[in-house]
C-alpha cells in the first residue's frame, strides 16, 4: 500500500533493473501560479510513453521533447547530461498562469537504483495521505472506495457483513472485516476523517456517536436525508454530544450542488467534499511540498 510518490519511484525503480533509461522531470521551483505544485514528476521512457504529469499543456509538451532528445542521446552516446528548463508561462508559453516554473531532468539508470531505493524509503516514512475511515461496504461504499482510490487518501474500510467486500480493492484500502465495526473508531489515527453508510440506522448511530465522542476527529460523514440529521442529532443530544462536536456531522454527506443518486455520482460528491477538508487541514497537517533533489 505504498503512497502514489512512492509508486511512481516503484515504476522508474522496475523499468531501470530491467534495463531500461528513463528521464525524470521534476518541478523544483514555482514562483506565482503554475499548473502543478513543486515536486510534482513525470518519467519519459525512450519509446515516447510517460506516466506522471507536470501540468499537462505546452510545459509538459517541452519537457517531452527535451526527454525525447536525451533519450537520442543515450542510445547514441551511452549517457545524456541533466537538463534544466527555466519557463515564464506567460511570455514563454502563452499560459494565462502567468508564474515561473523550473524543470529538472534527470536520468535514471541501473546506476541509480540505490537513489530511487532511498527514494522509496523517503516517501514512505513521510506519507502525507490523510486517512479516511469508510464504514460500509454497500453500492455507495464501494463507490467511495473507487473514488478514493487515486486520491491523496489511505482508506480504512470497515464492514460486519460476511462478504460484504468486493474480491478486489484499491490499493489505498486496508479492510477490517468483523462483527463490531463501532471498535474501529479507537483505532482511526487523530485527525482522519470519517465516513458513516452501513446497512443498519442503529449501527450508523453507533459509530457516529463513537466518532463524534473523539474530540479529534474533524469531519464525520453520515449518508442520509436532513430528516435523519434531524433525528440523528436529538438522539446524539441525549446521548450528551456537544454543539460544537456536532458542527462536526456532516448529513447528508457530499459536496452541496452535486445532485443524483446513482452510488458514483454520490461518491463524486463526497470525494470533492473530503478534498476541500484536505484543504482546509493541510496548512496544518499537509504534506511539505519539496522538490526531489537530484541523485
Amino acid at each position: 500500500m505504498l503512497p502514489p510518490i512512492a509508486q511512481f519511484f516503484r515504476r522508474v525503480l522496475d523499468l531501470v533493473e530491467d534495463g531500461q533509461a528513463v528521464v525524470v522531470a521534476c518541478v523544483t521551483e514555482v514562483r506565482g501560479s503554475a499548473p502543478r505544485e513543486e515536486g510534482a514528476m513525470m518519467a519519459v521512457l525512450a519509446d515516447g510513453s510517460y506516466f506522471g504529469t507536470i501540468g499537462g499543456g505546452a510545459l509538459e509538451w517541452q519537457a517531452q521533447a527535451v526527454a525525447a532528445r536525451m533519450h537520442a542521446e543515450i542510445a547514441a552516446h551511452g549517457r545524456a547530461d541533466a537538463r534544466q528548463m527555466r519557463r515564464a508561462l506567460g511570455p514563454d508559453l502563452g499560459q494565462c498562469c502567468g508564474g515561473h516554473v523550473v524543470i529538472d531532468l534527470l536520468v535514471m539508470t541501473r546506476d541509480k537504483v540505490p537513489w530511487l531505493a532511498s527514494r522509496i524509503r523517503s516517501a514512505m516514512s513521510a506519507d502525507a495521505r490523510l486517512s479516511v475511515a469508510l464504514f460500509g461496504a454497500g453500492h455507495v461504499g464501494r463507490a467511495v472506495a473507487l473514488a478514493l482510490a487515486p486520491l491523496p487518501f489511505r482508506l480504512q474500510w470497515s464492514d460486519s457483513r460476511a462478504g460484504a467486500f468486493p474480491d478486489q480493492v484499491p490499493a489505498n484500502c486496508e479492510l477490517f472485516p468483523g462483527p463490531d465495526p463501532v471498535a474501529l473508531i479507537a483505532r482511526t489515527p487523530p485527525g482522519a476523517l470519517v465516513l458513516v453508510m452501513t446497512h443498519d440506522h442503529g449501527l450508523d448511530l453507533a459509530i457516529t456517536a463513537a466518532a463524534l465522542s473523539r474530540d479529534d476527529l474533524p469531519f464525520v460523514g453520515l449518508i442520509g436525508s436532513a430528516t435523519k440529521r434531524a433525528r440523528f442529532v436529538r438522539q446524539l443530544r441525549d446521548l450528551g454530544l456537544s454543539e460544537t462536536r456536532l458542527a462536526a456531522l456532516h448529513c447528508p454527506v457530499g459536496l452541496p450542488g452535486i445532485t443524483g443518486k446513482e452510488p458514483a455520482v454520490i461518491a463524486a460528491g463526497i470525494a470533492a467534499q473530503l478534498l476541500v477538508e484536505r484543504s482546509r487541514m493541510e496548512p496544518v497537517s499537509g504534506p511539505a511540498r519539496k522538490a526531489v533533489a537530484a541523485p
